[in-house]
């Protein structure tokens, strides 16, 4: 993932959130349906695509898919 617009086809295409720029920064209990297996699905595809770990406890203390994002690009090397 090396843009904002990859992680969002990434959450399109595993999780079917059409989210854009302005509305990923929604917190997690405004997303339709959200859980946490949805979190967890959407942590194995980082993990698939960048071949790096996610940070499970930062992961956890996220409030928000842009926060997700944040934390991936941060912490994934390219």
């Amino acid at each position: 993932m090396k843009s904002l617009d990859d992680f969002l086809s990434l959450v399109h295409s595993e999780i079917g959130l059409s989210l854009t720029p302005a509305t990923v920064g929604a917190g997690f209990d405004e997303l339709p349906g959200w859980d946490s297996l949805h979190l967890l699905t959407l942590l194995t595809a980082i993990e698939r695509e960048t071949g790096q770990r996610v940070p499970m406890a930062q992961v956890l203390e996220s409030t928000s898919l842009r926060d997700i994002y944040t934390l991936t690009a941060q912490t994934v090397e390219p």
